[in-house]
């Protein structure tokens, strides 16, 4: 795999590569796995026992019920303001 990066990009990550104590070939192996489980996370097939489908949908089907600590929490005056 060839890679052609401007400059001070390929600066970054050779810094970072060896802040981490990585050769820059690990860091950026590294990087990419993580990013392509991250892109596909949702991307993946799961299978379930019908029964376990049927009771997902009904629960998704359900009104959300407010949960009182939340309601709480969000009650409460904002203390960050911009």
């Amino acid at each position: 795999m060839n890679v052609r990066l401007r400059a001070a990009d390929d600066e970054l990550i050779r810094r970072a590569a060896e802040q981490t104590g990585q050769s820059l070939s690990e860091f950026l192996t590294t990087a990419a796995i993580e990013r392509a489980h991250e892109v596909l996370a949702d991307q993946r097939d799961f299978v379930v026992h019908e029964g376990t489908w049927d009771e997902f949908i009904r629960l998704l089907d359900e009104p959300a019920r407010p949960d009182p600590r939340l309601v709480e929490l969000f009650a409460r005056p904002q203390r960050i303001t911009r």
